[in-house]
């Protein structure tokens, strides 16, 4: 089989590998929801899927279109309320969730409200928070997967919706939030990222096939930090490949877009 891929592939295959089995996760519809999916039909068969409508460990026939979509509880556990996932969220017993955003900062912190300096006359209005800052602030990791380049990696995010590591070092606990959660990884068509230990900026982790440090810089505001050892981003599989577009997204309703 053809091993070629494109971007969309690439961040999807990455995201699901970080997904180990056995662990609970938070998906909306779209990147997030294929990468679960390919997740539970490779390496992640325990992998307990959930969305924020209240479906809970379905077993996905098909791609749902949206959290609410009867597909969400297709032979799953509980078929419960928004309120029920948030308190699970609240309880600590969810992994992960996946988040995105038109804006992000070296801190994790993610904008999907407005863009501009004037909230009551912004020259782009977006949806706003939706379940976002509830599940960034309560899950254990938040990762977000997105395309790269300098409008989205901003310097300083024009509204914060969702918090991550706000302004470094230990001002997320300061502001109140739970111990130990937030930015995990950030997932990109260029590398992966994740947070220094300490700075809570965000550090290469691993550079993808063909990409140069030169496109990290270039597609970021703000630097990132490039440690002395990083890795080179492991290709996808054939068989992942075969998975994803076969079984995931026959239709290329999120692959097709890359």
């Amino acid at each position: 089989m053809e091993t070629t891929y494109n971007p969309m592939e690439l961040m999807i295959t990455v995201a699901a590998r970080n997904l180990e089995d056995g662990a609970m996760v938070v998906v909306g519809t779209g990147v997030p929801v294929a990468a679960a999916m390919l997740a539970q039909m490779t390496q992640s068969p325990n992998l307990t899927i959930m969305f924020e409508a209240g479906g809970i460990a379905p077993l996905l026939p098909t791609m749902p279109i949206s959290v609410g979509d009867s597909r969400t509880t297709h032979k799953g556990l509980k078929a419960t309320s928004m309120a029920e996932i948030m308190e699970l969220c609240q309880a600590g017993v969810v992994d992960y969730c996946f988040l995105g955003g038109a804006q992000i900062d070296k801190y994790g912190n993610l904008n999907s409200t407005m863009i501009g300096d004037d909230y009551n006359k912004p020259k782009t209005r977006f949806p706003g928070s939706g379940g976002a800052n509830d599940l960034a602030s309560l899950c254990w990791r938040t990762m977000v997967v997105t395309p790269q380049n300098q409008k989205r990696f901003a310097n300083k995010v024009d509204f914060i919706t969702t918090p991550g590591f706000i302004e470094g070092g230990t001002s997320r606990v300061e502001a109140g939030l739970p111990a130990n959660t937030g930015p995990y990884k950030v997932i990109t068509d260029i590398g992966v990222y994740g947070y220094q230990e300490e700075s809570k900026a965000m550090m290469l982790l691993s550079l993808h096939p063909g990409k140069t440090l030169e496109d990290v810089k270039a597609n970021a505001e703000f630097d990132i930090i490039i440690p002395e050892n990083y890795e080179t981003t492991v290709e996808p599989s054939a068989e992942e490949l075969r998975i994803l577009r076969e079984k995931v997204d026959p239709s290329g309703v999120i692959i097709g877009r890359g």
